[in-house]
């Protein structure tokens, strides 16, 4: 593997973590040392490590066999999950990853409106090949992007008035996850839905991230409905997944007794291990009222971090929304990835380190996860740990 890796965003210096175990909300690496485990794999493990329905439904289907190469019933009854969630979602196609949904939701898009652009945004990460921090790399697939400001209403406005002729997808997060947690105003997003409706352009959410933030995913807590979404991580039970739908005209092509219709090939869309804890996590432990108690978890979180930050005067501060937030070394309001030019990230750094030694494992870029499995005496463990950081580095660190 170059560099000894084959999955970039789990490297860190001097060394990364190498595990062994993960049991509940725990995780144990190769030398022994426990953490608890506040990263939740980047959102696919809200279920924490081998939570026992899950874990019951894999069995079951390892009983029952695997590779069928043939249709099962699970994958309708999991398509049914998906669109009753999320209002957007009419039809639904499975893939195995994140990546992937937003390649082919893309790809619909394109073929449906006969145009080619694609507007995203900077600092915007859909997947291995959609990446635009600093406005995008080499390596994206080749379609034809067009750059906006996140949560910048009129530049974006005028964005897509210009291009609107030739503008097949605005492809856009909730809540940008890997650019630090960084949520969309209501208004952002209103202006987004009106706008793509007046040109004919097909508005994607990626919520991959963000379908965790109530039952139905941000597009209900904020009551704007797009026309297609991307889903994976946690969707599949934690396994590997990925779907993308919308609106019926839209997802219609794929259907194999339509003529004309377009094909959509994946050995593993219909896999029976993603299929049975995809059913298992959504229908009997990610219930909506659980739903609605991990974002008030995660809010009430966010809250008791920025105090301890401020009550000690340090440049530090938690953005995010719901159980997903990310660390910064920076005291102004951030918007956009713009307004994260100039912030301390060797002070982060050290905040990261520091917990690490303490037993609480999150990115190393300050993003946290939580699981269904973190307890409330956990989190009371971790603000207290922070604190200390705080405490032993006040010296050293920033402040406001």
């Amino acid at each position: 593997m170059p560099g000894g890796n084959t999955r970039t965003v789990l490297y860190y210096g001097p060394f990364p973590i190498c595990a062994a175990r993960g049991e509940g909300a725990w995780l144990t690496d190769i030398d022994g040392h426990r953490y608890l485990n506040l990263l939740g794999e980047y959102t696919a493990g809200i279920y924490g490590h081998s939570h026992p329905v899950i874990r019951a439904a894999i069995d079951k289907a390892l009983d029952d066999g695997i590779n069928f190469g043939a249709h099962n019933r699970m994958e309708a009854e999991l398509a049914a999950i998906v669109c009753a969630r999320f209002p957007s979602i009419e039809l639904v196609r499975f893939t195995n990853s994140g990546t992937e949904s937003n390649l082919m939701a893309l790809a619909t898009a394109r073929h449906a409106t006969g145009r080619s652009k694609i507007l995203v945004f900077k600092g915007g990460y859909h997947g291995g090949l959609l990446y635009f921090g600093g406005g995008g790399i080499p390596i994206n697939a080749p379609f034809p992007f067009v750059l906006a400001r996140y949560n910048d209403s009129d530049g974006t406005r005028a964005t897509i008035r210009r291009e609107a002729g030739d503008l097949a997808a605005i492809l856009v997060e909730p809540m940008m996850g890997s650019a630090g947690c960084i949520p969309a105003d209501r208004e952002f997003l209103t202006m987004l839905r009106a706008e793509a409706t007046a040109a004919g352009t097909v508005l994607i959410f990626d919520e991959v991230m963000t379908s965790r933030f109530s039952s139905g995913g941000a597009q209900t807590l904020d009551g704007i409905t797009p026309d297609m979404t991307t889903l994976g991580k946690y969707i599949g039970g934690g396994m590997s997944f990925g779907a993308f739908g919308g609106r019926r005209d839209l997802m219609q092509i794929y259907d194999p007794t339509a003529v004309g219709a377009m094909p959509h090939a994946g050995t593993f869309n219909n896999n029976v291990l993603s299929m049975a804890a995809g059913i298992a996590g959504m229908a009997k432990v990610f219930t909506p009222e659980t739903a609605a108690a991990l974002h008030e978890r995660g809010e009430a979180l966010r809250a008791r971090l920025n105090a301890v930050f401020e009550n000690a005067g340090v440049a530090l501060q938690m953005t995010g929304r719901s159980s997903l937030m990310t660390l910064h070394a920076a005291t102004r309001p951030i918007h956009s990835v713009d307004d994260l030019a100039g912030a301390n990230e060797a002070a982060k750094e050290l905040v990261f380190l520091d917990l690490l030694e303490r037993g609480y494992y999150l990115a190393r870029r300050g993003f946290i996860a939580l699981s269904l499995m973190v307890g409330d005496a956990d989190l009371d463990g971790f603000v207290a740990a922070v604190s200390d950081v705080i405490e032993e580095r006040v010296d050293v660190l920033p402040h406001a």
